[in-house]
């Protein structure tokens, strides 16, 4: 099976790669060809390509349970 999984917008990843600010968790803000991401420790926006994106996810970071319950 080679099935791609489907990225979304606002999903947060975390990479195998460090980014130089030492931060690995990084929000998708665009899909496609190419993906843009945001670094959620410095905020550092970057557009890599999707082969490459895809090499370098090493997990998908379930979000959060709502707060309060």
């Amino acid at each position: 099976m080679n099935e791609r999984y489907n990225y979304k917008i606002g999903e947060i990843v975390k990479m195998k790669k460090n980014h130089p600010c030492g931060g690995d968790r990084w929000e998708i803000t665009r899909t496609g060809i190419d993906f843009g991401l945001k670094c959620l420790q410095c905020g550092r926006q970057v557009m890599i390509p999707r082969p490459k994106f895809e090499k370098g996810v090493k997990a998908i970071v379930p979000a959060a349970p709502p707060a309060g319950k």
